[in-house]
């Protein structure tokens, strides 16, 4: 198999169908007939993955993973990969946000350059100013604190070599983030700028992007943990030096000290800072529950394609 093309399904039954035609003849242009569409749905709520069965009984080189229930974006972009038998392998979003033709491009820049990876970044960030600068400081933020600097405003759309996915799917997290695996993976990886459409609302609702945040920097660093250390520390050091400063006051002034309204603070600084340093614990002894237990990050309830090999 020379070329597959991963896309995942999620309230995406307005674009499977004009998806299908656009990307077939990308493919067709470049490869002939050596190709394969692997739609993964991803528990849509929709009917995507009825019109994606459809596309199965019409088009041979259609495969369609239908995944028990919906599992994240992340997980069910792993699930593709792992299917994927071609060996270049085209991972993009099928909303038509990121454009199917881009394939044509990327594959030229990865003749051209040598490289194992070509991914798509974008010119600016779409959405409003709030989602702009949000994302700015995401970036910074999980660069200070992993030490890992993520190339910004990347998009899902990327063409792989076959050694590269078969390194990426090495990595066995049952908390899957996707940008920090692409580039934890190396490889030599180049980006090519594109403009990003807005044809549907996202799905990453506030929630799920704190959620993300939170996955994402404690999958790749271990910095809270250490600044728990730091933090306490540095209040000792700070108690010790008011500790003397009141033993003094008491020898040489004698004058005595009213106190509660520092009292009152100093309990609720350190009631409230302790019961965030046991949360950050928390956070790491989940994941790490998590992980040892084993449990598959996605589980496929049935595969849909003409082909059987």
């Amino acid at each position: 198999m020379n070329l597959s093309i991963v896309a995942t399904l999620y309230q995406s039954a307005a674009y499977v169908a004009e998806f299908h035609e656009r990307v077939s003849a990308a493919a067709r242009s470049l490869v002939g007939d050596d190709y394969e569409i692997i739609l993964v749905n991803d528990g849509s709520p929709d009917n995507s993955l009825e019109l994606a069965v459809r596309l199965t009984e019409q088009d041979p080189h259609v495969v369609v993973v239908d995944l028990s229930r919906n599992f994240g974006h992340h997980k069910a972009m792993m699930t593709g990969l792992a299917q994927a038998k071609g060996q270049r392998v085209f991972l993009i979003d099928s909303d038509l946000e990121e454009e199917p033709e881009w394939l044509v491009d990327f594959t030229g820049q990865m003749e051209r350059e040598h490289c194992d990876v070509v991914y798509g970044v974008q010119e600016s960030r779409k959405g409003n100013w709030f989602e702009r600068w949000s994302g700015q400081w995401f970036y910074r933020f999980f660069k200070g604190l992993t030490g890992l600097a993520l190339p910004e405003n990347v998009v899902t759309t990327r063409l792989m070599t076959r050694r590269y996915v078969d390194a990426l799917l090495q990595h066995q997290e049952r908390e899957v983030f996707m940008a920090g695996l692409w580039h934890t993976t190396g490889f030599a990886q180049h980006p090519c700028v594109i403009k990003k459409h807005s044809t549907s609302e996202t799905t990453y609702t506030l929630r799920r992007k704190m959620s993300l945040l939170v996955n994402s920097v404690t999958s790749f660093s271990n910095a809270p943990l250490v600044s728990i250390f730091y933090v306490g520390v540095s209040i000792s050091l700070f108690a010790m030096v008011y500790i003397a400063y009141l033993v003094t006051h008491w020898l040489f002034l004698a004058k005595p000290m009213s106190g509660w309204t520092s009292v009152m603070a100093s309990i609720w600084l350190l009631g409230g800072m302790i019961i965030s340093f046991i949360g950050i614990v928390g956070i790491y002894l989940s994941k790490i529950f998590s992980e040892t237990k084993q449990r598959p990050y996605t589980i496929v309830r049935q595969i849909y394609a003409q082909r059987q090999d």
